[in-house]
């Protein structure tokens, strides 16, 4: 397959999938929710108290359905129950109706608007409308779907009908001023194979797009080189001397992250960075989807054989290295002004990744490692990227609202601070950052299961004591736009 047919099923692969994918939870959390219908079948809402000083508490109008809707519907879509209790010795009345109806009826009335309620708290919104009219007694009207009226609990069902309609509590007499518990509740017996249909069309929709993604991605691995020889040292320097401004890896690790400090960064242009690579976002989230797939497919690889599948072991590491591109370029070291090539494969970039490839993993490895094993690595990767502890509280009311930067960004702000004070990056400051982004990428490479070797706890940030690699570094291809 060309790398253009690989690119198109990739895509269909990715957006078949997150369809179906989207479609197979929404089916399975409708499917929950039906069985959880309770009280003889309805969804209820919890019973809360509405005491309003007019002559009646009209409802927001629910609309059922838009417009062009039949009158009458050859299915029956639910039902609506309502329940109002009132004071001791105190008739209510409760009835549904339309809404031009409604609005006719208590012209010229003092009412009470219920607008919207917060449940938690409970708070509801009122608007009260002036009127001097005293408005017939409700039970007398002829235009109610649907009412109840009389003295302690009075519940109201109603079959769902297209139309726009108004619910009104009042005294049963008509009289201003009263006091109710009001509760609602719905249910559909559509709710069940409407959740069926959603999730059988979720799993169709999953069984085409997950091979087309595995298919693409396996093809466009296969057009990628071989990722197993470290990056390709941007400058030339004797064994025993550092690249100037570069961080490489060490050659003890089979994950190699390098990043090389562009001398001339602009003062400024680090504060939109983050904007320009608004496409690279874009294209990554589709392409983290397809990382996620292929990483479900290769643990069930080398869990029957024991081997990575080179051609998805290549695609996985190029998002990898897609990913550190893009995150050096806009906010993960801001190191550089060249804007990031569009493509897996590696190219004449400041910033790039390899993955040595194992030719042998271990079966039992693969089950525990991904999560167990990595769990003092994944706090300590938390603490760097995550915004728990650098960050503030933002208290607006009752609601408290967090939010903050992590130590990793907020080292990147001090060193493009700088950079924009002293025309200068701190390159000590550049090395620590490296080395935090080269610890989270190690810990990444092992938890999708691309080498067995455990992580090492270090940094290795010290450009005085980093010395580059003396293998023979792999040819690096011209750029190239696609994937």
């Amino acid at each position: 397959m060309n790398r253009a047919g690989s690119i198109a099923m990739l895509i269909i692969g990715i957006i078949l999938s997150i369809i179906g994918a989207s479609m197979t939870a929404g089916g399975i959390a409708v499917a929950w929710v039906a069985s959880d219908q309770r009280d003889d079948g309805y969804f209820t809402s919890s019973t809360e108290r509405y005491a309003v000083a007019s002559h009646a508490l009209v409802s927001p109008r629910l609309e059922a359905f838009g417009e062009g809707t039949p009158e009458r519907l050859p299915f029956d879509v639910g039902t609506l129950r309502l329940r109002a209790a009132a004071e001791p010795d105190a008739e209510i009345f409760i009835g549904l109706a339309p809404q031009d109806e409604v609005d006719e009826y208590l012209s010229e009335v003092n009412r009470t608007e219920l607008r919207e309620v917060d449940f938690d708290p409970f708070r509801p919104v009122y608007r009260n409308i002036s009127g001097s009219t005293a408005p017939a007694e409700p039970g007398s009207q002829e235009f109610w779907a649907a009412s109840a009226s009389g003295p302690g609990e009075q519940e109201l069902t109603w079959d769902i009908e297209p139309g726009n309609w108004t619910v009104v509590v009042m005294n049963a007499d008509a009289s201003p001023g009263f006091s109710v518990d009001l509760q609602a509740g719905f249910r559909s017996e559509l709710i069940r194979p409407a959740g069926a249909i959603v999730l059988i069309i979720g799993l169709v929709t999953l069984a085409i797009g997950l091979p087309l993604l595995v298919i693409g991605a396996i093809g466009l691995g296969r057009n990628q080189p071989e990722s197993g020889t470290e990056p390709r040292p941007r400058r030339a320097a004797p064994a025993t001397a550092p690249t100037a401004g570069a961080v490489a890896g060490p050659p003890s690790y089979p994950v190699h992250l390098v990043g090389h400090l562009d001398p001339a960064l602009s003062r400024w242009m680090w504060l939109v960075k983050w904007f320009l690579a608004i496409p690279h976002f874009f294209v990554l989230f589709f392409l983290w989807f397809a990382f996620a797939v292929t990483t479900v497919v290769a643990f069930f690889a080398i869990l029957f054989t024991g081997r990575y599948p080179r051609a998805l072991f290549n695609f996985n590491v190029g998002v990898l290295r897609w990913n550190w591109r893009v995150a050096f370029y806009a906010y993960a070291a801001a190191g550089t002004d060249r804007y990031p090539p569009f493509t897996l494969a590696r190219a004449d970039y400041p910033a790039d990744i390899v993955v040595e490839y194992p030719e042998r993993l271990s079966r039992g490895l693969v089950l525990i490692k991904s999560w167990l094993l990595l769990i003092p690595h994944l706090l300590i990767v938390a603490a760097m990227t995550g915004s728990a502890t650098w960050g503030w509280q933002v208290q607006s009311g009752e609601y408290d609202a967090t939010g903050g930067l992590s130590l990793l960004g907020l080292l990147v702000l001090v060193g493009v601070v700088a950079l924009l004070f002293t025309a200068s990056y701190p390159r000590p400051l550049f090395a620590f950052i490296i080395g935090l982004n080269r610890w989270a990428y190690r810990v990444l490479a092992y938890g999708s299961l691309m080498r067995d070797e455990y992580p090492p706890f270090r940094l290795d940030q010290d450009i005085e004591n980093v010395t580059e690699s003396t293998r023979v570094p792999a040819a690096v291809p011209p750029p190239q736009s696609a994937l």
